[in-house]
């Protein structure tokens, strides 16, 4: 365990001093049945349901679910409009603007550096390794006193691959900021998620998504796993009601229905493994990185004449080919397998 963490010295200091928004729901206990305290409409919404209320503003009922599945307590989950939220809230709480720094570790997900870009923040890009692992001794020599967050994302977007778990506890038993490990695609691999250490590294906060195994990218549910006193400060910074109820009402029916989720996982690591082996047929697939996530990094020829005809044709990939490190490539999220099927069908076409 790191010994030289300290939460409050790494806060800025408007956010440690920070007297949050108290809204009308919570300033009381109980149960009531007349609520004149809010200014809402009394006579209802257009809609057929009570959506002239405010929502839960700590999701109770959605996080005491989370808990159960999840295996966390409640004290450390916090919820998101989706995980971006979490990550801008984590640059307004620790970077101080045109004075501190992050560690972003490219290639990877693309919005730590916009967040960064945002709120001022500048960042120190450690390139990961030809074989897509952290290259420690290098994040090491660009961590200064003004370096606050690290951000690791397993198994990584756009490469699909887990990072070394040991690697990952280094950079947390070594770093006295905070390091931040985003698991949204951790459904998909057969790692355990660093929700499991939470309680031994108190710099650790961790991200995961419903957007991608429980399908519901269009509610946009982000979560984030830390001690209580990290989870405190995001609930200092975030808009008062900042999940909206039918949000919660529509997560919370989807929650129990775990089994078919867990199929879907499945199916999914089945496709992945089959578009696996029918690409690397093909002469024209250099490479494709192992993958535990639901979509494959590919370094084939001609990527973006491949990328153009597959629009053409209907099917929409990511061009990764101009990034560092993934040059040649294309992501492609693993589908159904009809989709999976049609995807084949038109790169055989292309290459023939």
């Amino acid at each position: 365990m790191s010994t030289t963490f300290d939460l409050s010295r790494l806060l800025r200091a408007n956010i440690r001093n920070l007297v949050p928004y108290s809204s009308a729901r919570d300033e009381f206990k109980g149960e009531a049945s007349v609520f004149l305290d809010a200014n809402e409409n009394a006579f209802g919404s257009p809609l057929d349901h009570a959506y002239n209320r405010y929502p839960d503003p700590l999701q109770k009922e959605v996080k005491a679910k989370l808990s159960g599945i999840k295996g966390v307590p409640v004290e450390n989950i916090f919820l998101g409009n989706g995980s971006d939220e979490a990550i801008d809230i984590l640059y307004r709480a620790f970077c101080r603007p045109g004075v501190d720094n992050v560690i972003l570790v490219p290639p990877t997900y693309g919005m730590y550096e916009v967040s960064a870009n945002i709120n001022d923040v500048e960042t120190r890009k450690i390139n990961l390794t030809s074989d897509y692992q952290l290259d420690l001794d290098r994040i090491a020599q660009a961590i200064d006193p003004h370096t606050k967050l690290i951000f690791i994302c397993s198994p990584n977007n756009p490469t699909g691959n887990s990072i070394r778990r040991q690697d990952v506890e280094t950079i947390l038993t070594n770093f006295d900021g905070i390091v931040v490990v985003d698991e949204a695609y951790i459904n998909f691999s057969k790692h355990k998620s660093f929700t499991y250490e939470l309680g031994e590294f108190p710099n650790l906060v961790v991200l995961q998504t419903l957007s991608k195994a429980w399908g519901l990218a269009a509610l946009r549910l982000g979560m984030a796993f830390a001690s209580k006193e990290i989870i405190e400060v995001f609930n200092k910074i975030k808009p008062p009601y900042n999940i909206n109820q039918a949000t919660q009402e529509l997560v919370l029916k989807a929650l129990n229905n775990i089994s078919s989720v867990n199929e879907w996982i499945k199916e999914t690591v089945r496709e992945r493994e089959w578009l696996n082996q029918e690409l690397t047929k093909l002469e024209q697939v250099h490479h494709i990185v192992p993958s535990d996530a639901n979509f494959i990094l590919v370094r084939l020829e001609e990527p973006r004449e491949l990328y153009n005809f597959l629009v053409g044709n209907g099917i929409i990939v990511r061009d990764r080919s101009k990034i560092e490190l993934c040059e040649g490539c294309l992501r492609i999220t693993v589908g159904t397998p009809t989709e999976n099927k049609k995807l084949l069908a038109v790169m055989q076409q292309f290459y023939t």
